[in-house]
């Protein structure tokens, strides 16, 4: 029973001489309560699989994956400005992507060249100039001496990525130029007007 008693007024004691350091143990343990708090609240994971484009409209151009013919693209802008493969940047166009069907279309991947079959082109627009896009596609190069079969697709991409058109071009053989969509963009960034009358933007 000593014993005990003796333990009980020692924590008795430790009570009345040490109430600052019970405070600061307190003030400590809810600093850490709200870090903790914090740290759940973080999802680095999400913030890293929201990818900004820099971009209004991004146009893509794709054909079958493994054709070996190069399909080129075309962009002309409301004030005259050509974007094809040669001029890559010029205004507020950008060729991103230009594909040359499978020339040069290798990965490597642990010291070993691995090819990548998809066939595809972007151009984006980064800000918008209102008046009116024409999207063309040309036949530069055949390998395989046949029809290829385009799919060309114009998306705003803010606020949200929505698909504005979306259609599919045959071209028959090398050389071939064909207007794939005219869209006039408003002064807000909306289009107000798709056709497909056939222009011509190919200059050699």
């Amino acid at each position: 029973m000593a014993i005990r008693l003796g333990s009980r007024l020692r924590a008795g004691e430790h009570k009345q001489i040490d109430p600052f350091t019970d405070l600061l143990f307190n003030t400590l343990l809810g600093f850490a309560f709200l870090f903790f708090v914090a740290i759940i609240f973080v999802n680095p994971t999400d913030q890293t699989a929201k990818i900004e484009l820099d971009a209004e409209y991004i146009i893509t151009v794709t054909w079958a994956d493994n054709n070996p013919d190069d399909i080129d693209t075309w962009v002309r802008d409301p004030i005259g400005n050509v974007i094809w493969f040669r001029n890559r940047d010029v205004g507020l166009v950008h060729l991103d992507r230009d594909d040359r069907g499978m020339l040069d279309d290798t990965i490597l991947v642990d010291g070993e060249n691995i090819n990548n079959p998809l066939n595809q082109e972007i151009v984006a627009i980064r800000r918008f100039i209102p008046g009116e896009y024409t999207v063309n596609i040309h036949y530069y190069e055949s390998e395989s001496k046949q029809p290829v079969t385009v799919t060309v697709r114009v998306a705003k991409v803010r606020p949200h990525y929505l698909v504005a058109f979306s259609d599919t071009i045959v071209l028959s053989k090398k050389g071939e130029e064909k207007t794939a969509v005219n869209f006039t963009l408003a002064s807000d960034g909306s289009i107000y007007k798709i056709d497909r009358e056939q222009k011509k933007l190919v200059s050699f």
